[in-house]
């Protein structure tokens, strides 16, 4: 039988490696702490994403190291990492580095990829997506043993947050090892990708409830976070690019989840 759990709601914030100086990614990181955003991300590609491939971008795990070194409270991790761009022990370790310089901070975040020509631009076999799952369902695993043979191992338990919704093969991962769940779905999808995760927890005899859900969000958090908190969603994750890091939205869903949160 399933346990509820109650958790406060939390804010995250994807903040975009692209089309900026460091210099500027580096204030637009230390503003998110300053407001008090609970966890931020940026995300694991060599290019930016959208139509512009030649703008400035800079690499995930670098970035994520001075991160842990120039912050002091706020969390930090991928959205998510690319399992097929690094060796599944090799990444354990780059994790549990981090987590050592942050003090206990690093979500890890993990997907199986999507961008072929970016595996191609870089030298890597990009598969098929069923071959890319197949290779995350491997190395999650190989992830966990390496942190357990680690000297030192981690401060903590890395939480591990795993991206997508796929019931046959994402879900089960989820079920298995995530503690946070990070979907795009939301309304009736979310809540029929929550049925069937729960399914897949059952079978493994996990209660569904010790997995956090998270999902993107913009807007209006007074309109647009109720229904999605009423779904059981607790990590909400607005973006902000540059070159010029607006915080507009993010004050915005701070304040909502300060009032809800009480």
């Amino acid at each position: 039988m399933a346990t509820e759990l109650t958790r406060p709601l939390r804010i995250g914030l994807q903040l975009k490696p692209q089309h900026a100086d460091y210099s500027a990614i580096r204030a637009a990181a230390a503003q998110a702490e300053e407001l008090g955003v609970d966890i931020l991300f940026n995300w694991d590609h060599f290019f930016p994403l959208g139509k512009i491939r030649d703008g400035k971008h800079f690499e995930c795990w670098t970035m994520l190291g001075a991160w842990a070194e120039a912050t002091s409270r706020i969390g930090i991790g991928p959205l998510v990492t690319c399992n097929g761009y690094r060796n599944p022990d090799l990444l354990a370790d780059m994790a549990r580095t981090v987590d050592h310089i942050s003090g206990g901070r690093l979500v890890l975040g993990m997907g199986a990829g999507f961008r072929d020509w970016e595996y191609a631009e870089y030298g890597y076999d990009p598969g098929t997506p069923a071959s890319r799952l197949a290779e995350l369902a491997e190395a999650l695993p190989r992830i966990e043993n390496r942190f357990a043979a680690l000297n030192p191992p981690p401060v903590r338990r890395i939480p591990m947050l795993i991206g997508g919704s796929g019931e046959r093969r994402t879900l089960p991962l989820v079920a298995r090892h995530a503690d946070i769940w990070h979907t795009f779905a939301d309304g009736a999808e979310l809540a029929h990708k929550q049925r069937v995760l729960a399914g897949h927890c059952a079978e493994l005899g996990r209660n569904p409830a010790e997995i956090e859900h998270s999902v993107l969000v913009g807007g209006d958090p007074n309109e647009v976070g109720p229904p999605l908190r009423d779904l059981g969603v607790t990590l909400f994750v607005p973006l902000v690019g540059g070159p010029d890091f607006d915080f507009t939205e993010v004050r915005a869903w701070l304040t909502w989840r300060d009032e809800h949160n009480g």
